[in-house]
């Protein structure tokens, strides 16, 4: 072996890069003072470009494959090097690996609110998160624009830079994709690609990275207002309220008949003041009977109050008589199982106390206004 190939096995003859770590977008590879041999093996493999730099200048960038280093295939390094042509001699430059996959599942999200303009609830602050993925699309930008001289660069170097622009254009995307937040969560998909599009270009145009995938995964209103879009969901969901009163009282009058502690009169306001009239608030109370007993128990009705329609009851529960009602209420306490439908029940005319699904079917129309005395037993 004669003394040049001697000095030339000194110099390194193999150029590559297997460490990749899933979080490194640039790593250069390290020898001493910079010398590679001439002929030596640069192997660059799928998803990385490997970038030579001569004197703080790129000066070729190699995609994948196998390449002999020569002068032939180093035409801009040969120039920068003074080399003529065949010059055989090592040669001084820094090579830069760039991972050209796919960074994935990184994170974006808004640190404030946004204030928005919404058509349905107008002003509306909104706070949004989501993920995406970026690759490098342009090494030599890259390195130029973002990297420097770094010898190991990582993607998280660049993440905080990437979220800011994300958000700083959600607020835009928003508010030209002009959809209702209500409607958002159905959008995510058509809001997040149009957010991509608008954001891609300016990426690779200052880094030389593409963004591959945007993702939203919520957009959320603040507390106050979720709680009342809970509550305005479970108006929704009650639907008829007027209906839903006359369940809920017919309901807790059978809770409260089966509890022997409870007084006939408690039982009469469960029945008649639970049941509500309307969306305005006002509560049905118990009517009154028609020539009802004297002594002021009940007062006489409001000047100009319209009379109840049809007749009214009285329900014996747990052996004291409440009331009276009107029929609607207390077929809608039967029908809702509230009341058995045999429980006894008492209207004037009435000679006396006949079961519900009986005296439901019955006239009369004595004066009678007071109940006779429950059966005994």
């Amino acid at each position: 072996m004669s003394l040049w190939d001697r000095l030339m096995g000194e110099f390194v003859d193999v150029i590559e890069w297997t460490a990749d770590d899933g979080r490194t977008m640039v790593w250069r590879f390290e020898r001493h003072g910079n010398e590679i041999k001439y002929g030596a093996k640069l192997t660059v493999r799928e998803s990385q470009a490997a970038v030579f730099v001569n004197e703080g200048r790129i000066a070729d960038v190699f995609e994948p494959g196998m390449y002999m280093l020569e002068t032939n295939n180093l035409p801009l390094l040969s120039t920068l090097q003074h080399w003529d042509h065949g010059f055989q001699s090592p040669f001084k430059a820094e090579v830069y690996f760039v991972s050209l996959k796919r960074f994935v599942n990184l994170k974006w999200g808004t640190k404030n609110p946004i204030m928005l303009r919404d058509s349905e609830f107008g002003p509306v602050r909104l706070r949004a998160f989501g993920t995406y993925a970026v690759r490098v699309s342009d090494p030599a930008k890259f390195m130029t624009e973002i990297v420097g001289t770094e010898a190991h660069f990582e993607v998280g170097e660049i993440a905080d830079n990437l979220r800011d622009l994300i958000v700083s254009r959600f607020a835009n995307a928003l508010a030209e994709a002009n959809v209702p937040a209500l409607d958002l969560a159905r959008n995510y998909d058509d809001i997040g690609e149009f957010l991509r599009q608008r954001i891609d270009p300016q990426m690779q145009e200052d880094y030389g990275l593409e963004l591959t995938q945007l993702l939203i995964e919520n957009v959320s209103f603040p507390p106050e207002v979720e709680k009342a879009l809970d509550k305005r969901t479970e108006m929704g969901v009650i639907g008829d309220l007027d209906r839903y009163k006359h369940y809920e009282a017919a309901k807790s009058l059978g809770v409260a008949a089966a509890n022997p502690g409870a007084a006939g009169a408690g039982m009469g306001l469960v029945l008649g003041g639970a049941l509500g009239q309307g969306a305005g608030g006002i509560l049905n109370t118990p009517a009154p009977a028609a020539g009802a007993a004297s002594g002021g128990a009940a007062p006489p009705p409001l000047p100009g109050a319209s009379k109840p329609a049809g007749k009214l009851w009285h329900v014996a529960l747990n052996g004291s008589p409440a009331g009276p009602y009107d029929e609607q209420q207390v077929r809608d306490a039967i029908a809702a199982g509230g009341v058995p439908s045999d429980a006894l029940i008492w209207s004037p005319g009435m000679s006396e106390w006949r079961p519900a699904h009986e005296a439901l079917n019955l006239g009369g129309s004595a004066a009678d206004s007071a109940p006779p005395p429950l059966p005994k037993g």
